[in-house]
């Protein structure tokens, strides 16, 4: 299985950008790594506010892929809107073959509460899927002190999405820190989620999200009361995808 970039280039590439800053990282990949078909996955949080300031700077239009899963806070949909507006952003919006009304007839009420898993790939992982398939690479806003999922996040790493289809990965914000961030979107007068304001740490589909407690990783709060940290797309191994059944009758 191969990418644009030979393994021995990548690790190069992690040496040598450890030091570097997003912006430098940026600069790179929208501009000398040969990733002709680039695109950045964004949930409009703080990190992916800084992720896409800085490369629309860069490539205007380079494409923002937004996950609609039907759950979003409205405040996250208000926010997405008022910075696509003001940045003039390429944004599009990645919606499931499953609509809400649809998943609930085929898998029953409240599937994000009953099977958490499996309503993560049918509304976020399989349609990121769909839309990496025939690009080059793509950019995340994933940082390592997040949570401890992410602690050992490489900068750049080969994506797979499937056997013999592999994508490159970039993470240019992998490691900065929270402070770091919002500094960033101070020093720029960049807006953020409301959600914020009133406590969140991390947000993700409203369903799934709640406050985080005092002392608690900034992930704590999404997926909460189960073991559960990660919706699956930025966990390369689950990239294999089955088939989707119904768990249970929606009566």
């Amino acid at each position: 299985m191969q990418t644009l970039l030979s393994d021995d280039e990548i690790a190069s590439l992690n040496v040598d950008f450890e030091a570097s800053q997003p912006s430098d990282i940026l600069a790179w990949a929208l501009e000398k790594s040969g990733l002709e078909k680039l695109a950045i996955a964004s949930a409009f949080q703080t990190e992916g506010t800084v992720v896409i300031h800085m490369a629309t700077r860069i490539r205007p239009d380079v494409p923002i892929l937004f996950l609609e899963t039907g759950f979003q806070f409205a405040e996250t949909l208000a926010f997405k809107q008022q910075l696509a507006e003001r940045l003039s952003l390429n944004v599009i919006d990645l919606v499931g073959e499953y609509s809400n009304d649809r998943q609930e007839a085929e898998f029953g009420a409240r599937l994000f509460e009953r099977n958490p898993e499996m309503c993560c790939e049918i509304n976020k992982v399989r349609p990121m899927f769909e839309a990496l398939r025939g690009l080059d690479g793509w950019v995340t806003s994933v940082r390592r002190d997040s949570s401890p999922t992410r602690a050992d996040t490489p900068i750049v790493e080969r994506y797979d999405l499937e056997p013999g289809n592999a994508i490159v990965k970039v993470n240019p914000m992998a490691n900065w820190t929270k402070p770091q961030v919002w500094r960033y979107l101070k020093e720029h007068d960049l807006p953020h989620n409301p959600l914020y304001d009133l406590g969140y740490s991390s947000i993700g589909c409203a369903p799934c999200t709640r406050l985080r407690f005092a002392g608690e990783p900034e992930r704590a709060g999404r997926w909460a009361g189960i073991a559960k940290w990660e919706c699956g797309i930025h966990m390369n191994e689950s990239a294999q995808q089955g088939t989707i059944e119904p768990t249970s009758s929606p009566g």
